[in-house]
């Protein structure tokens, strides 16, 4: 396994140490056709070494040192299985402990959208192997709170956006149900399993306004059905054209 290690506090530990034989976590990502396995963004805490913050008083206090590790997923033979192995116990003097690992899909070939199609976000986990919060939270996120060995299955649409202000570009992104990371917590999980499942032939086309407060985004659906409401694009809704559901005219 190859860890690329970046320290963030605690500079005197510049490298993970892990016992052998420590007990580890393996993160398994099956990666559809055009997408690709995220790096993995690993997050090691220490009770042993804390960093020294100052208040906005000036007082001082003291919390967890971290360390942010980027692990690589191997690709498993021939097959689109991905994964990692992560030690739970940094080792060193610090003691690391693991907290968090984000991971994920992404696109990795957009060219069947067009030319100049970059990839963009929304298919990324996060998993929490303690009780701290991940260093990326959003305030709306829900966590679920897990055990055991965990699978997660999710759906995925891909969702390519027209942008004109700032700069002139199409992003190709996921959509699925909720914020652009899932959070989980699995405080005693040894294995945990990504299953995305793409559904390549349903694509959400987005195109935003041309002149800044003038008009709403234009989403086109893949059954023809156009939006321009200021709401978010609906992924029950793609569900429910997937799915040959009746369709109304209300926003799900």
């Amino acid at each position: 396994m190859l860890l690329l290690v970046s320290i963030s506090g605690c500079a005197q530990n510049t490298a993970l140490s892990p016992p052998p034989g420590g007990e580890q976590v393996s993160i398994t990502v099956k990666v559809p056709p055009n997408l690709a396995a995220d790096p993995m963004r690993v997050m090691y805490r220490s009770e042993k070494c804390p960093i020294k913050r100052s208040g906005p008083d000036w007082s001082s206090y003291e919390e967890d040192g971290y360390l942010s590790t980027t692990v690589q997923p191997q690709q498993q033979g021939q097959s689109d299985v991905y994964e990692a192995k992560l030690p739970i116990n940094g080792g060193s003097r610090c003691q690391w402990q693991l907290s968090n690992v984000t991971f994920g899909v992404t696109y990795a070939n957009t060219t069947h959208f067009g030319e100049n199609v970059r990839g963009g976000p929304g298919g990324g986990l996060i998993v929490m192997f303690d009780q701290r919060l991940p260093q990326q939270r959003s305030a709306f996120a829900v966590t679920h709170e897990v055990s055991g060995d965990v699978l997660i299955k999710k759906d995925y649409y891909p969702w390519v956006i027209e942008r004109f202000l700032g700069r002139h570009e199409k992003v190709a992104r996921l959509l699925s149900g909720g914020e652009i990371y899932s959070y989980y917590r699995a405080q005693n999980t040894r294995k945990v399993v990504f299953e995305p499942q793409l559904y390549a032939d349903y694509v959400l086309y987005s195109v935003e306004p041309k002149v800044q407060n003038e008009g709403y985004r234009r989403e086109t659906y893949p059954d023809g059905s156009v939006t321009a409401d200021g709401f978010d694009p609906s992924f029950k809704r793609l569900q429910a054209i997937r799915l040959g559901q009746s369709q109304c005219t209300s926003k799900f």
